[in-house]
């Protein structure tokens, strides 16, 4: 079965711009493209706390904070490493917690491996 794929139609100031597509490589890591992917869809409703659990009408910002949300499981769920150029990437505060933010990586990162963001 090939890995999924999800996209996010992308606008500027109010002006659709076209959209952008990422592979889920749940071959690699099922547990965070299966996060990701529900995020892209909505499809769990709302977490714990009554937020919606999806990107929806969301905008790209600078992630690195300390907040924090939870992911489909919760709280916490294994990371995988950074091991290749143009990687999508779940945001982490510990090397066991990944939350709702994500990154696009254009280059390798294995530094960030371990890092809580």
């Amino acid at each position: 079965m090939p890995n999924p794929k999800v996209f996010f139609y992308m606008t500027i100031d109010g002006k659709p711009v076209g959209r952008i597509v990422m592979g889920l490589y749940t071959n690699v890591t099922p547990h965070t493209a299966k996060n990701f992917g529900a995020f892209c869809t909505g499809e769990k409703g709302v977490r714990r706390s009554s937020k919606p659990l999806h990107y929806k009408g969301l905008s790209f910002h600078d992630m690195i904070s300390k907040t924090r949300g939870e992911s489909i499981y919760g709280a916490k769920f294994t990371v995988k490493k950074h091991i290749c150029l143009d990687i999508l990437s779940m945001a982490n505060i510990d090397p066991e917690t990944i939350i709702l933010k994500f990154f696009i990586c254009m280059e390798k990162t294995e530094w960030l491996d371990g890092i809580g963001r």
